[in-house]
């Protein structure tokens, strides 16, 4: 159980370190101009994206103290911070390349060229790998089989939305410049 709390704290530290972050770039993009595309499904996104961690940290928890864990078998706590660690580096290095323009709200900010360079010479969302990673990596750390599919599923689905309105504007600012 100590692990499994250990890992939720530093899980959520983290996230609230990435929204700081988020909300200083916010304000920054803000005063250069940049505007935000009517249509972002944010909201789903900024709902989920917690609640899915909390709710494996919870069932981690419960399930620490409600059983003796797997004595046999592969090391998820291991195995699922290794992944969640690689999420975060494919993440922070986005993030690194965008620098002030990495927020978790989508701005398009006028004049300026998309990034091609760190991980976007090889994807266009490399964010959201790393946020799979995440996900994945959290669920097999805290031992949370249920909800990390749950919540894996439901945010999923959210983040598909968004990969397809990012693409979206993205195509626009390639072909219009704006």
């Amino acid at each position: 159980m100590t692990a499994v709390a250990i890992a939720g704290a530093v899980i959520l530290g983290l996230l609230l370190a990435e929204l700081r972050v988020s909300q200083i770039h916010e304000r920054w993009l803000i005063e250069q101009g940049a505007v935000r595309p009517p249509g972002d499904p944010y909201v789903a996104l900024a709902i989920l994206y917690p609640l899915a961690f909390l709710a494996m940290i919870a069932e981690g928890i419960w399930r620490a103290r409600h059983s003796g864990g797997v004595a046999d078998g592969p090391n998820w706590f291991v195995s699922g911070v290794l992944l969640f660690v690689a999420g975060k580096a494919i993440k922070y290095w986005a993030v690194h390349t965008l620098g002030p323009r990495w927020t978790f709200k989508v701005f398009v900010l006028p004049g300026r060229p998309l990034a091609t360079e760190g991980p976007y010479r090889y994807l266009e969302h490399p964010n959201y790998v790393g946020l799979v990673g995440e996900l994945v990596g959290a669920a097999m750390m805290c031992g949370a089989p249920v909800t990390g599919v749950v919540g894996f599923l439901a945010f999923g689905q959210a983040l598909w939305r968004r990969i397809r309105f990012e693409s979206g504007i993205l195509d626009r600012v390639r072909t219009d410049g704006k």
